[in-house]
């Protein structure tokens, strides 16, 4: 095959792709705006009432579930293509070098957009690191990528709209913004791990960047979605059936008794409840949904759910094979001293 009609092939393929995603949000939009009635219609299928606790539940299971699997197979989608913008490459290659402060934003920045999680904490720690980027730039990023991820901010703008969205995201950046200076002024590198130390001695890694053309972008982001999606479909099922529960059974205002704005030690007891938990975003938030719904305050639950995003017991042994004990310590008490902030702006302002 000469290369005219290697051209021809992929220009048809991408227009299939493009034509397939016309169609595809259209179908979306479509489903996303009866989300309601169809919950309704297979509450009244079942023959249940909402007026009792189980109907009320399942009602919560059914109109719950489709939201966020649309929600999340979207953005996954669209952040799949914005990805490949982004590989681990580039990203070392924009903080390589960095100066503190406009290093700690940038990173804290990337973090949002880049496919990371705490499972990969240990690599990219190491990869960061041998770049040139500095220990408190690198821990701006990891605790930026978890923490502040697309996944969190689209669902909790689809359920509690923009404001608490972009509050969440001002607010997590300056967490992970200013944890990152706090550590870096530290100066902690010496508690790094001696076999990192070795590596940072080492020949700093090179980087490399690549070309794709935006079929590639597209393919990738149904990969991501297939990769994503698919990993995570169990967490938002778990997730959703245990707000569920908490919906339709918890009695009104029985969260607010010692989840309420009023209750001073709410937030850090949240914090600590939540570090031994290991969950995602997709999975955490329906239970955010429905604590909130039964009188917990919005900034003592997200306090709660931050911490089982970004200071997870789980996260905290990964990088327990990089970091000292020293430096894990100051690490998860200086990000723990951010969300106990952020928890008691949001009951402040909202």
């Amino acid at each position: 095959m000469n290369l005219s009609a290697i051209d021809r092939s992929a220009s048809s393929r991408l227009t299939t792709w493009l034509v397939g995603l016309v169609l595809g949000g259209a179908l979306w939009v479509a489903a996303y705006s009866q989300l309601a009635a169809f919950a309704d219609a297979l509450v009244g299928a079942l023959g249940l009432s909402r007026a009792t606790a189980f109907g009320e539940a399942v009602h919560f299971f059914f109109y719950d579930t489709p939201k966020v699997l649309l929600l999340l197979t979207g953005i996954v989608f669209v952040m799949g293509v914005i990805q490949t913008f982004f590989s681990p490459e580039r990203t070392r290659a924009l903080l390589s070098g960095r100066r503190e402060g406009i290093g700690n934003v940038l990173a804290a920045t990337l973090g949002i957009v880049t496919p990371f999680c705490s499972c990969s904490a240990v690599p990219l720690f190491i990869g960061f690191l041998s770049a040139g980027v500095p220990l408190g730039v690198t821990l701006s990023f990891l605790i930026s990528a978890p923490m502040v991820n697309e996944i969190a901010l689209v669902l909790l703008f689809g359920m509690f709209g923009w404001k608490v969205a972009a509050l969440y995201l001002g607010l997590g950046l300056l967490v992970a913004i200013v944890a990152g200076l706090v550590i870096g002024k530290l100066k902690m590198e010496r508690f790094l791990e001696d076999w990192v130390q070795k590596i940072l001695a080492g020949q700093v890694a090179q980087t490399a960047g690549e070309q794709i053309s935006w079929l590639e972008r597209l393919q990738a982001g149904a990969a991501h979605v297939r990769e994503i999606v698919g990993k995570v479909w169990p967490y938002v099922l778990g997730g959703i059936a245990l707000g569920a529960g908490i919906h339709g059974y918890v009695p009104e205002d029985f969260m607010a008794s010692f989840m309420g704005r009023d209750v001073w030690w709410a937030v850090p007891a949240a914090v600590l409840l939540g570090v031994p938990m290991y969950t995602n975003a997709a999975g955490i938030i329906p239970i955010v949904e429905a604590l909130i719904g039964k009188g917990a305050a919005l900034g003592t639950v997200l306090a709660f759910m931050m911490a089982v995003i970004g200071l997870s017991a789980p996260e905290m042994i990964i990088l327990r094979k990089a970091l000292k004990p020293t430096l894990i310590a100051t690490f998860a008490g200086v990000v723990a001293t951010g969300i106990l902030l952020v928890g008691y702006v949001f009951n402040w302002l909202l």
